[in-house]
């Protein structure tokens, strides 16, 4: 029986197409189509579809409001009457939980609902203006970042609709409170001149930011959930972003420094690009003195001048020591890796002490338990790999910091 339903199975992912529609003509472009990395949050965790025959599944988004079309189709589906009973997943009832209010099902509706975009201006404060070349057309485009609170007029509901791509892009994604005053938004949108000689917006990414609570009377924002989305990657956008909320914390005299939850590897090489660029400008960070070790001095200044925190400040020192030594110079380069391998084997050296302390109270076989559960005998072997994967990204950042 499962043999012979097979074909009614699909991966949710190779069915999904999104658009943003710029004009008409480009609901019939395939040029314009992107599909999701993931859709798990929305079908389940196998993120297969049951129960349909050449199934296609049409969420398209206009640029700049958000108006959206949801579109269904397929050629059969599975009739409970004929199959012991087995129904076809409720494809809609789905996504209708996670969609924002307002969708529609009728293409041509959509398509007079284009006519907004017109009209549409971003919400908020402009707070960063910044252009950048599109890596396949080579030509110039223009942004601006524009900064929002929950009380900006219009913009829970335009939030409604931005926050339903975070499902198909950012694991774990969770919709915010937006009853809860401390969360803020940042939201990226390509500004360009329309074929009638009008200005007209296209969103290209964003990220919320809360700003949690610090003792006395401070606050430290914690950057929680970042989007680029994907026909406005790899333009350095998202670096723009980050430097965007950096820029507008600075000024907060009563922000203490600026962290980041759960960051994924790709945001983390970004953060750390951007992060190193902004510490490579203070005295601190001055290439004469990154072979001193990191000092109290690149911490201060990194969190008083830039907000960055201390964890997140030696980091940026690993990078910029990396990039400053002469890797053909063995002894240089030597120093630079016992240097990083001391720091990450902090860790464990504290939990040998732990243990030592374990073998005087247990007997031999506890003891030798206690070191199997604890993975301690693993630990050169981990350290050495540890250390590989981390010199790896630190290359590709100082990579990026030679060429741009």
């Amino acid at each position: 029986m499962a043999d012979a339903l097979a074909h009614l199975v699909v991966d949710g992912n190779e069915v999904l197409q999104f658009k943003l529609v710029r004009e008409p003509e480009d609901i019939e472009d395939d040029d314009t189509t992107f599909g999701p990395e993931m859709c798990h949050q929305v079908f389940g965790e196998n993120e297969n579809i049951f129960g349909y025959t050449d199934l296609k599944i049409k969420l398209y988004y206009s640029e700049a409001s958000l108006q959206t079309y949801l579109g269904i189709s397929y050629s059969d589906k599975i009739d409970p009457k004929t199959s012991g009973g087995l129904k076809p997943d409720d494809v809609e009832g789905a996504l209708r939980k996670v969609l924002a209010p307002g969708y529609v099902t009728n293409i041509d509706e959509f398509v007079s609902m284009l006519k907004k975009d017109k009209q549409f201006k971003p919400h908020g404060v402009l707070v960063q203006s910044f252009s950048t070349v599109n890596r396949e057309g080579g030509e110039s485009q223009e942004f601006e970042v524009y900064y929002c609170e929950t009380s900006t007029p219009g913009f829970q509901a335009y939030h409604e609709r931005l926050q339903t791509f975070l499902l198909w892009y950012v694991d774990a994604a969770s919709f915010i409170d937006v009853d809860d005053d401390r969360w803020t938004f940042f939201t990226v949108f390509e500004k360009y001149r329309s074929s009638t000689g009008g200005t007209r917006y296209a969103v290209a990414a964003y990220a919320t930011v809360y700003r949690y609570y610090a003792y006395p009377r401070h606050l430290r924002p914690r950057i929680s959930q970042v989007l680029t989305l994907p026909p406005y990657r790899k333009m350095g956008i998202c670096a723009n972003l980050l430097q965007a909320i950096y820029s507008h914390f600075i000024l907060h005299s009563e922000v203490v420094d600026i962290t980041v939850e759960d960051p994924s590897d790709d945001f983390q090489r970004i953060r750390d690009y951007v992060d190193a660029k902004l510490c490579e400008t203070l005295s601190a960070f001055h290439p004469a003195k990154l072979t001193q070790r990191f000092t109290a001095e690149m911490a201060s200044q990194a969190q008083n001048k830039l907000k960055i925190n201390k964890k997140q400040a030696r980091r940026v020192y690993e990078i910029l020591r990396l990039k400053n030594t002469n890797l053909s110079d063995k002894s240089a380069y030597l120093q630079y890796r016992l240097d990083v391998k001391n720091r990450l084997n902090a860790p464990y050296q504290k939990k040998k002490l732990e243990m030592k302390k374990l073998q005087k109270v247990l007997k031999p076989d506890e003891y030798a338990a206690a070191i199997t559960t604890t993975g301690m005998s693993e630990t050169q072997a981990r350290l050495s790999t540890q250390y590989l994967a981390l010199e790896d990204d630190y290359r590709r950042v100082v990579h990026r910091m030679q060429i741009e």
